[in-house]
């Protein structure tokens, strides 16, 4: 890693269900416009390669993939073409007979983790996914240690800290974030937990959510770069298909200190917490 820093981009983009060979068209599409950018780690939504309103189980099961399918493949061949590091969901037929909520992270040498979303959102526990059971990776890249969590995990802090204790200096969270009302000029809840997670553990989170509506269900759109203070590093760009870039300083993540005398894992006291 260069002193300059390191580039990463969050992929905004509008997905269907179903469209396999569309979503993948658009996914290269996009990985090729970031990385033209200058992008070093290339973050993708959830469930990128089959859109996420499913009608029932049976058209999940039918469009879900094993890892070693095109969809991770593609991308494979895609990150090692340009040297990049990708980071996506997609729906996973596992070997075991079971659907789940996955992601991967893929470099030039090829795949480097698969994750499951262990908390599942809503719908996705009737019948569709099943929960994954294994902690969230940590994998060390060309660029630093990245960490990997889908979505609504990132809403549980004892599942951030297992990141940032494991020692990530990035997290990718590849989201579906569906559009909900609030309150006028506030910003969306589930940034501003986002917001707190990467502050609590001072490491950064980069965030790729969806744009547009699949089957009258409307995206937040609510991508974002967050730096281990908390604060975003981009511009929310709410329900437009874009690209979200950042140049981090990854070794800051390094840095658990927040004043003088105090830093947020030196201070922690899990003798109280159990």
């Amino acid at each position: 890693m260069t002193n300059s820093g390191t580039i990463v981009a969050c992929c905004q983009i509008a997905l269907q269900i179903g469209d396999r060979a569309g979503n993948r068209a658009k996914i290269h599409a996009a990985v090729s416009r970031a990385a033209d950018g200058g992008a070093q780690v290339i973050v993708l939504p959830e469930l990128a390669n089959t859109g996420y309103m499913f009608s029932s189980p049976q058209e999940l099961h039918a469009l879900a993939e094993p890892v070693d399918g095109p969809t991770i493949a593609g991308w494979q061949q895609l990150a090692e073409q340009r040297k990049v590091i990708i980071v996506g969901g997609f729906a996973e037929n596992g070997h075991d007979g079971k659907i789940y909520n996955s992601a991967v992270i893929v470099d030039e040498t090829g795949l480097r983790a698969t994750y499951r979303k262990a908390h599942l959102w809503d719908g996705e526990k009737l019948g569709l996914f099943t929960a994954g059971s294994d902690s969230p990776p940590v994998v060390d890249t060309a660029v630093g240690p990245i960490g990997l969590v889908i979505c609504y995990d990132l809403e549980f802090p004892e599942w951030v800290r297992h990141v940032a204790e494991a020692g990530a200096a990035l997290l990718c969270a590849p989201v579906n974030w569906p559009l909900y009302p609030r309150p006028a000029g506030e910003r969306p809840s589930e940034i501003v937990r986002a917001q707190a997670a990467a502050s609590s553990n001072r490491i950064f989170v980069a965030i790729a959510d969806r744009a547009g509506t699949e089957r009258d269900q409307a995206w937040l759109g609510g991508s974002v770069i967050i730096d281990p203070d908390g604060y975003p590093t981009t511009t929310l760009r709410l329900d437009e298909e874009t690209i979200i870039y950042a140049t981090l300083n990854l070794p800051e993540a390094t840095d658990k200190s927040i004043s003088a005398g105090n830093d947020v894992h030196k201070d922690r006291r899990p003798d109280l917490y159990t």
